[in-house]
């Protein structure tokens, strides 16, 4: 398969790695330095796009590879309040797009488990529950995507939480998310149920970026050839 990677950074040449690895081609690499090299006449022979950039540029690279007809996975946070209208593109114009807050499939794993534990604890309105998350200090966007995921899963099944608030919550109906950033971690999110007599918690620590890159080659295997729009629950039939 022939795979550009829109993003080159280090998610980008950890990805690069791991697809050689299974046996694809790299056929074209973009960053910031390069980025008027996004062209119908470039991507015309790409199987796949994967992108990985910056939250201030990821809509517009999508939406320009996704002119281009390219399939595209994409793990770039902070832009998905415009989500709704590459989906609909997807169904419009049969364009195809793959998009995952986070590609680890124990991440993965970890929001169903997330759901599951959120429906039990519904029962038990003395537990307050918040969301802590720590990645290194060259991410961007804060709250993490995944963290944002986290909290949505919640709100879909805890009656009484109806939103999720940065840092601190006082409000009854509110998820607190609290962000912090330090040295070189890759990522750890943290779900806490806390009442005046005990304390629950369930917590996914990422040790290296590898898996993050290896969910996104998967991901283009599985679009190929596909049209529409697909999450990671398509791909891990959960």
């Amino acid at each position: 398969m022939k795979i550009a990677i829109v993003g080159y950074g280090k998610m980008g040449k950890e990805i690069e790695r791991i697809a050689l690895n299974r046996g694809h081609q790299v056929v074209l690499k973009i960053d910031e330095n390069n980025i008027n090299e996004i062209s119908l006449d470039n991507f015309k022979d790409v199987d796949v796009a994967i992108e990985f950039s910056a939250p201030q540029s990821a809509f517009s690279n999508i939406m320009m590879l996704l002119d281009y007809k390219v399939p595209t996975v994409s793990g770039t946070t902070g832009w998905i309040d415009k989500l709704e209208l590459v989906k609909e593109r997807c169904e419009k114009e049969s364009v195809t797009f793959f998009y995952a807050s986070n590609f680890s499939i124990g991440v993965n794993l970890f929001f169903k488990l997330n759901e599951h534990l959120a429906k039990m604890m519904d029962q038990y309105p003395n537990y307050h529950v918040l969301i802590e998350e720590t990645h290194h200090t060259q991410k961007l966007d804060a709250p993490s995507g995944t963290a944002i995921t986290l909290a949505d899963g919640l709100i879909e099944n805890l009656e009484s939480k109806k939103k999720w608030e940065k840092e601190n919550s006082d409000s009854q109906d509110s998820i607190a998310i609290k962000s912090y950033r330090e040295g070189k971690v890759p990522g750890n999110h943290k779900i806490i149920y806390e009442s005046s007599f005990d304390k629950i918690m369930i917590e996914h620590n990422a040790k290296s970026r590898e898996g993050f890159a290896l969910g996104a080659v998967l991901a283009a295997e599985f679009i190929k050839d596909k049209n529409g729009y697909f999450t990671m629950d398509e791909l891990l039939k959960v």
